[in-house]
């Protein structure tokens, strides 16, 4: 979770006697316990770093005449640059789950149908089993895998491009969280 978030009313610091206590809402079960909002700076510096790698990797497909991934990618974008300290959003999990995922999708193509929501479904299930017990729980994956299934891409050119993809992801989030000083450092660990 981000650190530039403020405190909730619930961890914040008893209130002195000279500030009022903060008003409880009216009906506290409504509230739940979800975490905080960002600090504007803080969620604009997120989703800015987001969009702009998202829009390099475009430009980069473009280049080279090649689509990408840009629905499983955009939710690794969203986990490492919106919860970088999550285990889903560390540079291990990135990139091993997603060449996991496609794996699965390969193999899963393979012996069933392209373009089968059944077999895309099952290579889902199939990278969640790996990304599992390969202690890299990145649930993008699930959508890469999925995405072969359903789209057939050749693996020769699509493997090299997804990986270039992640290493970039990781990348980006490494370096935003280097410039903007109040932002939680990622990762948290590389492997």
């Amino acid at each position: 979770m981000s650190t530039d978030a403020a405190p909730r009313p619930d961890t914040a610091s008893p209130p002195t006697s000279a500030a009022p206590a903060p008003r409880e809402p009216r009906l506290p079960w409504i509230a739940g316990r979800a975490p905080a909002r960002p600090a504007p700076g803080a969620a604009f510096h997120n989703v800015s770093a987001a969009t702009a790698a998202l829009l390099g990797l475009v430009a980069i497909g473009a280049l080279i005449h090649e689509p990408v991934l840009i629905p499983p990618l955009a939710a690794s974008a969203a986990l490492v640059h919106c919860a970088p300290a999550l285990p889903l959003a560390q540079p291990r999990s990135v990139i091993v789950g997603h060449l996991l995922g496609a794996a699965a999708g390969y193999a899963v193509a393979a012996v069933a149908a392209h373009g089968s929501a059944w077999a895309a479904a099952l290579a889902a299930g199939v990278t969640l089993a790996l990304t599992t017990l390969a202690r890299t729980p990145h649930s993008p994956a699930c959508a890469t895998a999925v995405v072969i299934v359903l789209q057939a891409p050749a693996a020769g050119r699509f493997v090299p491009l997804l990986f270039g993809a992640t290493v970039l992801l990781v990348l980006t989030a490494f370096a935003a969280s280097r410039i903007r000083r109040s932002a939680p450092r990622y990762p948290a660990y590389w492997w």
